[in-house]
């Protein structure tokens, strides 16, 4: 039988807050539920490499929903307040409701999100908002058919997607953000198309800026568009104000229409970086402890955890993996051009789920 610390399962945040090297909190906890994806999104998934002979992870090496919930409780006891279930695409994992629920269920969780690629929403949004989802974040990059089914692969279709925003709306899981990766030459002369479509609804469009996650995109830097010219091709037709940060890490820059439609907000990660701000931790469906999105591997907590590790062994080998953190990729990027290509391997975006 596991044991059980019950000092750190019931401990308040501030009680056991932990810093990392350059001082940042743990506040937001990224749970990949599975490496699986029904897109193949050629900056994500390309299916020239994850095709219909792909091996994805047998289900013994994922971990079980009462995993996910005692790892989430001991990051919760660290002060993690925010929690996101990602992917792969999240909507795969067979009775996400459930894990859902016992997430919801731990003291000291203020929010649960999630965040798809929409196209199964609409089945689960109900189910998913009563077993406690608070808000959902759709992947969205274009909305003109033609485009959007050649960004996502498999002949997907964006109606669907439409259908599924609709449905999180009925189910209360708002706001919704929706979330464009912005590639110049592939969507980047249809950000005010997908302004246009949004504006008035109450949902948060967020651009971002082609990153350099992985390194099966074949990401090069002059199919970045930066936040400041995609701010620009807007303002000059919906004109745009600034919005103060609503709490400190916020990664998007907050904008607003000026006639008072909503806001939008840009990720601008490669040309203006935010590491210094940084809160998140991200769980791989594996059981990898990742402490930065660019990061090249993770701390196994499986391996431990299945051994019948403690509570409290577990929780000193999060608090020792984020005390010794010291990750500022995109910082180091900024003033390293050449670092994308100096780094042999990172772990790839659907495995910890951006």
């Amino acid at each position: 039988m596991t044991e059980t610390n019950p000092s750190r399962r019931n401990a308040s945040p501030s009680a056991l807050e932990v810093r990392d090297r350059l001082a940042r909190p743990l506040r937001d906890l990224r749970i990949s539920v599975t490496d699986r994806c029904n897109f193949r999104c050629p900056y994500c998934m390309p299916e020239e490499i994850y095709g219909e002979s792909y091996q994805f992870l047998p289900r013994d090496e994922i971990l079980r929903f009462e995993e996910v919930e005692r790892l989430a409780r001991i990051f919760v006891a660290f002060g993690v307040t925010k929690l996101r279930i990602t992917g792969g695409e999240p909507l795969l994992r067979r009775d996400l409701p459930d894990l859902i629920a016992r997430l919801a269920g731990i003291e000291g969780v203020e929010d649960i999100a999630l965040t798809t690629n929409g196209v199964l929403l609409e089945r689960h949004a109900a189910a998913l908002a009563e077993a406690g989802l608070r808000r959902v974040t759709v992947s969205l990059d274009s909305v003109d058919p033609e485009t959007f089914r050649r960004m996502s692969g498999r002949g997907a279709e964006v109606e669907r997607v439409f259908a599924g925003i609709e449905a999180a709306e009925a189910a209360g899981l708002s706001p919704i953000k929706l979330n464009c990766v912005v590639q110049r030459g592939v969507n980047d002369e249809q950000v005010v198309d997908l302004a246009r479509r949004f504006r008035g609804t109450g949902h948060i469009l967020r651009f971002i800026e082609y990153m350099d996650v992985g390194t099966l995109n074949r990401w090069s830097l002059d199919e970045v568009v930066s936040g400041a010219a995609i701010r620009e091709r807007i303002n000059a037709v919906f004109p745009l104000e600034s919005v103060p940060p609503r709490h400190p890490g916020e990664v998007a820059r907050r904008l607003r229409y000026r006639d008072g439609a909503g806001e939008i907000g840009i990720i601008a990660s490669v040309t203006q970086p935010f590491c210094g701000g940084c809160t998140r931790a991200r769980l791989t469906t594996q059981g990898r402890l990742v402490t930065c999105l660019f990061a090249e591997d993770g701390i196994d907590l499986r391996t431990p955890l299945r051994a019948g590790a403690s509570d409290s062994a577990l929780a000193e080998i999060i608090e020792s993996t984020w005390k010794g953190r010291s990750d500022r990729y995109s910082e180091e990027r900024s003033s390293r051009p050449e670092l994308p290509d100096a780094t042999p391997r990172r772990i790839e975006m659907y495995e910890v789920g951006g």
